[in-house]
């Protein structure tokens, strides 16, 4: 399937690795060039994008700079991915409510809420010129909290909805807006021992390889198991084609059938 795409431009937040990586290579795969940000460059990185910028994109400061570096390399932007998420292994906390301070919701609301708005806000009015298209990147967390670092679930579910308001203010305009929310994937947020997958193994007490191994069914994932990278990374790339030309405001989730609600 052409998905209309070959020649445009693309800013992807969170690009070195897991679903952003993923994105980036897809993206490119199509025809795209890509414009790949992320806290630390990777060799795959630099290998799929066609050209990379080292930021921290929890600051404001950051998320413009990008925004200014992806204009001066590609001359404009078509697409925007704001993926970005997550965060350090400090700010993906285990911890309850009650041992949770402000600094740590600040960082996480930052990096998983802010870093989208102030990106968007930047890249804007390229985007609106060249009647573009925006993606941000959520997780199912924003409608199932249970379990989520704190601060995560809350910042995801009001970046879907920015999603929202933003679409509904520039589809008028010509700029579609969508959001796609994974389930656990296999990306190194679950696979790196060091980072999520590793404490949610602690905390349980058993083995990092025997979660993963377990994930599918103690998260009762319908299809037993969890979603690669690119399978998001290929619902993103349709959701940023002439294909989707008429999807807007949309929540796409892609979890394997871990949601039970209709």
């Amino acid at each position: 399937m052409d998905l209309g795409i070959s020649g445009k431009t693309a800013l992807v937040t969170g690009a070195s690795r897991g679903i952003g990586l993923a994105i980036a290579r897809t993206l490119a795969a199509e025809g795209v060039r890509v414009v790949g940000a992320a806290r630390t460059v990777t060799p795959e990185l630099e290998q799929a994008a066609a050209a990379v910028v080292a930021v921290d994109l929890s600051t404001r400061d950051g998320a413009r700079s990008v925004v200014e570096r992806a204009l001066a390399e590609v001359g404009g932007i078509d697409l925007l991915v704001n993926n970005v998420g997550a965060g350090d292994p400090e700010a993906m906390s285990l911890n309850g409510f009650l041992d949770s301070d402000d600094r740590l919701w600040q960082r996480v609301f930052d990096l998983n809420l802010f870093s989208a708005m102030w990106t968007t806000k930047a890249a804007l009015p390229s985007i609106l010129e060249r009647g573009g298209a925006i993606v941000n990147v959520s997780s199912i967390n924003a409608r199932t909290p249970a379990g989520a670092p704190v601060g995560y679930a809350e910042a995801k579910a009001a970046l879907n909805l920015f999603g929202k308001r933003l679409s509904e203010e520039l589809a008028p305009r010509g700029v579609r807006v969508n959001t796609v929310s994974p389930g656990p994937t296999t990306s190194p947020q679950w696979t790196d021992p060091t980072r999520l997958g590793g404490k949610v193994a602690a905390a349980f007490g058993v083995d990092h390889g025997d979660l993963l191994d377990d994930l599918p069914a103690r998260f009762g994932i319908a299809s037993g198991r969890l979603t690669a990278p690119e399978e998001a990374a290929a619902l993103v790339a349709f959701l940023l084609s002439d294909r989707a030309g008429n999807v807007h405001g949309a929540d796409f989730v892609i979890d394997g059938g871990t949601l039970k609600a209709a």
